[in-house]
């Protein structure tokens, strides 16, 4: 009975020796999706200014056409 008991331990400990491993990997993976998002944003952010420089660059023009007619 004590063999029995010894291999009961032995999974139980193992089980939550896997469910501890699977949550670390959980955490290192829900870091790297944050800086990957991070990221993103960084790169809409450069986006939108470029856009908007472009945006009144464009009315500059348009401006410029329209005082000469």
């Amino acid at each position: 009975m004590a063999g029995m008991d010894t291999i009961i331990l032995a999974i139980i400990i193992g089980t939550l020796a896997a469910i501890v491993y699977s949550l670390r990997i959980l955490v290192l993976l829900e870091r790297r999706i944050a800086k990957i998002d991070l990221n993103l944003e960084r790169i809409v952010d450069r986006v939108a200014s470029e856009e908007h420089k472009i945006e009144s660059e464009e009315l500059k023009i348009e401006k410029m056409i329209k005082k000469k007619r």
